[in-house]
């Protein structure tokens, strides 16, 4: 008998909603939600993967307990009531000896977020971090600078925009299939893409304008954007003066970034910056100047990120039909959202600082819902604030996402215990004391997704089928773990089914509405605010803020002195990652379907910096920083700015049972110096300078 099951994708952070169609408790198919608007039946290839995931015989298929030195891969199966009292045991003995404060739980950002939080308030501990916060920590800095809201509660509406400007945001490879699909709607209907970045990549080829930037230049780019649109007065006047403060400041800071200045920082030519600055002000304001989604490349990337949102502001297309909105959530709709854990009455608040010091003097800017992840191992190493003893980590590898993962593994050896709750032999799992088994996203039902928009909804990951191996889901782990320590009260579920129920009481809505098309919607009529009166900034005066109260309360400038970008020293590369259409983070390299088309990564080098060095295509190169090298293939082409060298992201896997990606290529993370917009708060990922010479 065939079943058709709605539920969502977790093959990577976006959740596309997804139909699986399972016969005989098997997964048979997989495609896109065809009720969901942009989906349309279509997925990318992580997701069409995702049967070889579920069906792979390398994934963590018991609860296992390390037995020789950690990183050695010395395991043996436990059962569930071991390991999770194992984990218990250890985590009261640190609790009682060093307080709560000194347990850390990092993931990547997931629908059990809420239950981690709950967590961890329970024990009194403030150390939750997300790897949101190394995508786009400054993002989300930039956004509350300037609107009050932070990123997650902001979009873009591809589908109606008449011009899309993207800063390195390789759209086209980095897919969120909805995004994708609205954007391939606008350009058919006319839409232009500028595109900027060092490298030729996929979405460069399908772009109207692609620029070759001199890397790290981005904001020298926009600065003389801002001098032109100014000067030209090409900006929405009326919105400007409705909406936004600190007009005057910006004109006086942009004024000596002229389009000649600009060519001289950036390579690209003052007549082509004025002509895209006249252009795209013909198209306000239904244009797109896109903020980013990974916004961790250098240490001024606050100041990049708000330079582009100023943009959106000049234009008038925040909150405009085809450029950003904010996103409306139920309220808007008269309805009410799920209920969360992490808000339930009586939760106790952690007393003290958060081990990255986010919001204390030290550090006031950065968002503690998603903290600082790469102070992590600086904190541990030096135990300040405090000593950090206990380190659970959900789905997510730090060793293989932090830069400098050699620092990382010194701390790691500081710990009293590392548990890893995973789907995957990863890095971090396989230095753990603990590994607990997740269940796959077709064997588990998830919290509800809460997903707010120009049209608020909510969605619901089910159980398509039942756990291949000793698995169990997430949220089951965490709440049976906590009545091993006492604080079970706060964890009112024994099943994901009891905890869906009390997430949708009050809602209006039960488990059955989801079943017809995976989702409920609140309205059917997209929510724009008035733009005359209607807008709703929650910063201190109401208005889009170019001078910040956010970032001067806090003693930083809204617009510090521009320092220039030097060229890299004769032999050295500015090292610069990204990803492909076919791998996840460091997640999916030992897919079967993904491994073979994409097995391991390579060096980008630009032809004649290789030819000067000696470097034939293929050939073996050692690439080498100061933290950390490498050896792996060339990759000798035109399509690369001659100052950088690139990587893609998530290779160099240790963990050996992880066997198919098991040490193919080089990690960036190995390489990577751990430096850190201190502003914002996201590493600085493109600031790390290498050697390269041939092995």
């Amino acid at each position: 008998m065939t079943e058709s099951v709605y539920s969502l994708c977790f093959m990577c952070s976006v959740r596309c909603p997804i139909r699986v169609e399972v016969e005989n408790g098997q997964v048979k198919w997989v495609e896109g939600n065809p009720h969901v608007a942009g989906m349309e039946g279509s997925l990318c290839p992580k997701g069409a993967a995702g049967i070889s995931f579920q069906y792979d015989d390398q994934r963590v298929q018991s609860p296992m307990i390390r037995e020789g030195e950690r990183g050695a891969g010395q395991w043996r199966k436990a059962s569930w009531d071991e390991a999770l009292d194992y984990v218990a045991d250890k985590l009261k003995t640190v609790i009682d000896e060093h307080g709560g404060h000194s347990v850390v739980l990092g993931e990547r950002a997931n629908l059990a977020t809420p239950v981690s939080k709950t967590f961890l308030r329970a024990i009194g501990s403030p150390n939750h971090f997300t790897h949101d916060a190394l995508c786009k920590g400054s993002v989300n800095s930039a956004c509350r600078s300037l609107f009050g809201h932070t990123d997650a509660q902001m979009g873009m509406d591809y589908k109606n925009t008449r011009h899309i400007v993207l800063y390195g945001r390789n759209i086209f490879e980095a897919v969120s299939v909805k995004e994708v699909n609205s954007l391939m709607q606008a350009i058919e209907n006319g839409a232009k893409v500028t595109y900027i970045d060092p490298r030729v990549t996929v979405t460069a080829t399908k772009a109207h304008r692609y620029w070759m930037i001199r890397p790290g230049t981005d904001l020298a780019l926009n600065y003389t954007l801002m001098h032109i649109i100014l000067k030209e007065r090409l900006y929405d006047t009326a919105y400007v003066d409705r909406w936004v403060e600190g007009l005057a400041e910006l004109q006086d800071f942009v004024r000596s970034f002229t389009p000649e200045w600009g060519e001289a920082e950036t390579g690209i030519p003052a007549a082509e910056i004025e002509a895209l600055a006249r252009e795209i002000s013909q198209d306000k304001p239904g244009v797109i100047f896109h903020y980013g989604y990974r916004g961790a490349h250098h240490v001024n990337e606050i100041y990049l990120r708000r330079s582009i949102l100023i943009l959106n502001a000049l234009m008038g297309s925040v909150e405009a039909k085809g450029g950003l909105f904010f996103k409306k959530g139920p309220g808007e709709a008269g309805g009410k959202p799920a209920r969360k854990l992490v808000e339930q009455e009586g939760l106790p608040k952690a007393d003290k600082p958060r081990f990255d010091k986010v919001g204390t003097p030290d550090f006031p800017i950065p968002d503690a819902a998603h903290g600082v992840p790469q102070m992590l191992a600086p904190a541990i190493l030096a135990e300040d604030p405090y000593p950090i003893k206990a380190l659970i980590i959900n789905r997510f590898d730090p060793l293989k996402s932090i830069p400098d993962t050699n620092q990382f593994k010194s701390a790691l050896e500081k710990l009293d215990l590392i548990v890893a709750v995973d789907v995957n032999y990863s890095d971090l799992a396989w230095y753990a004391d603990v590994i607990l088994p997740e269940s796959t996203y077709f064997e588990r039902t998830d919290g509800v997704q809460q997903a707010n928009g120009l049209k608020p909804q909510m969605f619901l990951r089910r159980q398509a089928v039942g756990p291949r191996y000793d698995t169990r889901e997430y949220s089951v782990i965490m709440q049976q773990l906590a009545e091993r320590i006492g604080i079970g009260q706060y964890f009112p579920y024994k099943t994901m089914d009891d905890l869906v129920n009390w997430q949708l009481a009050g809602t209006g809505f039960t488990m059955a509405d989801f079943e017809a098309k995976g989702f409920v919607a609140y309205g059917k009529d997209q929510i724009f605010w008035d733009r005359e009166a209607g807008l709703k900034f929650k910063t201190p005066s109401g208005k889009i803020e170019f001078k910040s109260s956010l970032l001067e309360d806090a003693g930083h400038a809204s617009f510090p002195d521009y320092t220039p970008v030097p060229a890299a020293e004769s032999g050295r590369f500015r090292l610069v990652v990204g990803r492909v259409v076919l791998h996840t983070h460091v997640s999916t390299q030992n897919n079967p379907y993904l491994h073979e088309l994409f097995p391991e990564n390579a060096l980008w080098i630009n032809a004649a910096k290789a030819a000067e060095l000696g470097i034939k295509n293929d050939a073996l190169v050692e690439v080498t920083s100061p933290v950390g090298s490498g050896v792996l293939k060339a990759y000798v082409t035109d399509l690369i700015h001659p100052e950088a060298v690139f990587l893609v992201h998530g290779f160099g896997h240790e963990a050996k049972l992880a066997a198919r990606c098991y040490n193919r290529g080089v990690s960036d993370s190995v390489l990577q110096e751990n430096i850190t917009d201190k502003v914002g708060g996201s590493p600085a990922f493109h600031d790390t300078f290498v050697t390269v010479k041939a092995a």
